[in-house]
């Protein structure tokens, strides 16, 4: 094996990469083309592989660490397509040492009967997790900054109207560029266009 690397996960998200009777881990296994260890206890996840790997490693161990911050290995699997990333955010970094804090920046992010977060996916096609202190997002890159930015503008107190908005009109800019570059539009001619939309 000429790749080896070590991911650690919560010891309560062990379950989810193994899966019934092991049924996840050979999944996983399967579709990467690796082999995992699990370190039950430990809460450790060693991928290898070898040099003949149809899929970048690296993906793999990304997938292991989606899982382990809450999201399904379905759900995780989307980072083995090429263009999709994935970004963790740590909600200390808005929340202090105040668990009172965390829990309410927890709130506003997921949003009554999880509004917030459904809309940031709706609105960026990205998925979102939100498991113990931190914010997972898995999409394409440019999705996933959006996204990113939704998250941190609700941890530091933006009102979610306005969060909500600033993606709506990104949403819109982004759709009006994909039809004028398909049919054929100049940059200079792209940018004039957008600023008329008012972007």
């Amino acid at each position: 094996m000429s790749f080896e690397q070590v991911v650690r996960i919560p010891i309560e998200r062990v379950g989810a990469v193994i899966g019934k009777e092991g049924a996840t881990k050979r999944f996983l296994e399967s579709e990467m083309g690796v082999t995992l260890s699990v370190d039950s206890r430990e809460g450790l996840v060693t991928v290898k592989a070898d040099s003949a790997l149809k899929t970048d490693p690296f993906s793999a161990t990304r997938v292991i660490e989606a899982i382990g911050r809450g999201f399904s290995p379905q759900r995780a699997r989307r980072l083995l397509d090429e263009g999709t990333a994935l970004e963790v955010i740590d909600l200390r970094d808005y929340a202090g040492r105040s668990t009172n804090s965390l829990e309410r920046i927890r709130g506003r992010v997921i949003g009554l009967r999880g509004k917030s977060r459904r809309v940031i996916e709706e609105l960026t096609s990205c998925n979102l997790s939100v498991y113990g202190r931190t914010v997972a997002i898995i999409g394409e890159a440019g999705e996933v900054q959006l996204a990113s930015q939704a998250v941190r503008s609700l941890a530091t107190g933006s009102q979610h109207k306005t969060v909500y908005n600033s993606l709506q009109k990104a949403r819109t800019k982004r759709k009006m560029e994909k039809m004028f570059l398909w049919e054929g539009t100049s940059p200079e001619t792209l940018e004039e266009k957008l600023d008329k939309l008012g972007r």
